[in-house]
């Protein structure tokens, strides 16, 4: 198969593209390498990292022909061979086989794996929300096929986000609470974000990318029954009448709605879905029930994909890589002004 002409991206990701097998139904770069986020000058951007996810319907042949390409990349588990690797990304984690500090190009890359029958899974049911998650914030897209399914998913996936934050805010807010609500839907629980992580990450990928949310939610927003937005003023209303939340809740991805009821319904009482997310929908705390929801998915996901880097990066890899995170939380903990300096 040969790779779809690619809009609206450069050379750069041509190329390195180029050096992978073709046998890709998806394929986006993501991060701080690629959108310029609040804090980062142009030449910090052309030095950070390369985040790419690649999607593929059969990962045992493209890992079998990525390790004839591109053997190096793969710690030690390349031994294992590509059916021992397929096995390793599909039933542990995330369902992602990342290989990280990848020189190509004249770049620092990392790519992850995911066969495209776990990513449809993880955007029409937020299994994980680890792939889900990225695709809810603006990513440079590179290879779409022609999976009507995976195409379906990819926009339920932001509807999803949208009715979940819609939950989380008050009954009027700006653009920007919104676009922060959704940026901050993946990290909820994220434990990276306790110590690896920079801690205005969210607002710095918001603040430099308004423009891209828009592009992303805007049609979203006015299809949308359940909201009203004004998009000149840059404010939406929502409904947050118990029958408004309660249809919202019903709309929710069917792993979120699994965790709320766990959390609401005491052990032994095996009520059904619906009349305890009718209860949900009734509670003033309704935002913060859906919120730990969010967070119970996030940290299980976050925990055991760290977990498997370990060893699909290896070990000096794992701590370079950590060392860099652990650094750029510092940085962005040294540019917050001290409470002396605000007043």
């Amino acid at each position: 198969m040969t790779l779809p002409a690619l809009h609206n991206t450069g050379v750069l990701y041509r190329r390195i593209l180029s050096q992978f097998p073709q046998d890709i139904s998806l394929a986006f770069a993501y991060g701080s390498g690629v959108f310029k986020q609040h804090g980062t000058s142009q030449g910090q951007m052309e030095k950070n990292m390369l985040d790419f996810v690649f999607a593929v319907d059969d990962p045992v042949t493209w890992h079998t022909m990525n390790l004839l390409q591109n053997r190096k990349h793969y710690s030690i588990l390349k031994l294992l061979g590509p059916t021992m690797i397929s096995s390793i990304q599909n039933e542990h984690g995330a369902s992602v086989y990342y290989n990280t500090l990848v020189p190509v190009d004249g770049r620092i890359i990392k790519y992850g794996v995911i066969s495209t029958e776990s990513l449809i899974d993880d955007l029409m049911h937020w299994k994980t929300m680890y792939v889900a998650g990225r695709l809810h914030k603006p990513v440079k897209m590179l290879v779409q096929g022609e999976n009507g399914k995976l195409r379906a998913a990819l926009v339920a996936n932001l509807k999803s986000a949208v009715t979940a934050s819609f939950l989380m805010l008050p009954e009027s807010f700006t653009e920007e609470d919104l676009f922060l609500q959704i940026a901050g839907l993946s990290y909820a629980g994220d434990f990276r974000m306790v110590i690896g992580e920079d801690k205005s990450k969210v607002a710095n990928i918001v603040q430099d990318n308004i423009q891209h949310f828009r592009i992303l939610y805007s049609n979203i927003l006015r299809d949308c029954p359940q909201v009203v937005y004004k998009p000149q003023q840059g404010k939406l209303e929502v409904d947050k009448s118990p029958e408004g939340q309660f249809t919202q809740l019903m709309a929710l991805p069917r792993t979120l709605q699994q965790r709320i009821t766990k959390l609401v319904d005491p052990p032994g009482k095996n009520r059904d879905v619906e009349e305890i997310l009718l209860q949900v929908a009734q509670d003033p705390d309704c935002g913060a029930v859906v919120q730990q929801g969010i967070s119970c998915i996030v940290k299980s996901s976050s925990i055991t994909q760290s977990i498997k880097g370990i060893a699909t990066a290896g070990l000096w890899k794992t701590v370079s890589y950590s060392s860099k995170k652990l650094m750029k939380m510092w940085k962005g903990w040294r540019r917050k002004p001290s409470v002396s300096q605000i007043s």
